[in-house]
C-alpha cells in the first residue's frame, strides 16, 4: 500500500494564498505523494542525485552532469522512515502497468482531509502510464488541488489537451528535455544561485510553493533559490555560503 506524507512547513504557507485557500477550508490539509529521488527521475540532468547503498549504508550518488544536488535525495540519506516510505511508494507504483490500477491505489491511500497535494517533493513522473494515473486522480477529485514540478516534459506535452484545471504543472529547468519548455510555452521554474540572478532574469522567487500551486499563476514563470546540502567546493555550495552570509531566506524545512 502506498502512503501520503504530511506537508512540510513551506507547503503549509499555501493557506495564505487566496486561490489555494478554498481547497483548505473545513480543516482540510496539505499532503505530498513522494517517490525515491533520482531513481524515479528519468529526465533529470543538472540536479540528478540519488541514494545508493554502500556496504549497507545510504549515501548520495551524483549524476555525471550534476550542478546542484537534489535536496530531497539528501533528505533520504538522513531520514530512514522517509527513505522507506518513498522506496515503498516507488516499488508499488513501478510494479503496476495500468494507469487505472495506479490511480485506484493512490485514491485508496489518499487521506480523507486532503485538500491540496504536492505530487513529488521527492521523485518525478517515471513513465507515461504513471503520469496518466495522476490525470485520472485529479479528474476524480475535482474538489482537490494537485500540483507538481516535473522534468518529464514529453509526457506533459503528449497530454496537454487532457490536463484538468486542478492539476497545476511546472516545467523544471535542468533536465534532458529543456528545449521543450520554450517550444511548447510551458510554465517553468529555474534554480538560481542568488537573488540578483533571478532579478536579472525578471523572475520572482518562490520561497513557499505559493507560485507553484497557485492556479492564477499557472502561466507565470518563476525562480527557486538554491537549497539543500551541496557538494563541498561546488559553485552551488559557495552560493549557499553567500546566501547565509547575506541572511537570505533559502532553506526549506522538511
Amino acid at each position: 500500500m502506498v502512503k501520503f506524507s504530511e506537508a512540510n512547513v513551506k507547503i503549509q504557507a499555501l493557506s495564505q494564498v487566496a486561490s489555494v485557500a478554498k481547497y483548505l477550508e473545513n480543516g482540510r490539509k496539505v499532503y505530498s505523494f513522494d517517490l525515491l529521488s533520482g531513481h524515479s527521475c528519468p529526465f533529470a540532468s543538472q540536479c540528478k542525485s540519488k541514494v545508493v547503498l554502500v556496504e549497507g549504508k545510504r549515501t548520495i550518488q551524483d549524476g555525471p552532469n550534476t550542478e546542484f544536488r537534489c535536496f530531497s535525495a539528501s533528505q533520504e540519506v538522513v531520514y530512514t522512515n522517509l527513505y522507506n516510505l518513498r522506496a515503498n511508494n516507488f516499488k508499488t507504483m513501478r510494479a503496476m502497468d495500468d494507469s487505472r490500477d495506479m490511480a485506484d491505489a493512490i485514491n485508496a491511500a489518499m487521506p480523507s482531509d486532503l485538500g491540496v497535494c504536492r505530487i513529488h517533493v521527492g521523485g518525478d513522473f517515471f513513465n507515461r502510464v504513471y503520469f496518466d494515473a495522476w490525470i485520472l486522480v485529479a479528474k476524480s477529485n475535482p474538489d482537490k488541488l494537485f500540483y507538481a514540478y516535473t522534468k518529464s516534459l514529453r509526457y506533459w506535452v503528449d497530454r496537454m489537451d487532457d490536463i484538468p484545471s486542478n492539476l497545476i504543472l511546472t516545467a523544471s529547468y535542468g533536465g534532458l528535455d529543456d528545449d521543450m519548455i520554450e517550444e511548447y510555452q510551458l510554465r517553468s521554474s529555474k534554480v538560481v544561485f542568488s537573488v540578483e540572478e533571478s532579478e536579472a532574469m525578471g523572475l520572482e522567487i518562490d520561497h513557499d510553493d505559493s507560485h507553484a500551486a497557485d492556479p492564477t499563476k499557472k502561466f507565470k514563470d518563476f525562480a527557486l533559490l538554491i537549497h539543500g546540502v551541496q557538494p563541498r567546493g561546488s559553485e552551488a555550495s559557495e552560493a549557499i555560503k553567500q546566501l547565509k552570509k547575506n541572511n537570505v531566506q533559502f532553506s526549506y524545512s522538511r
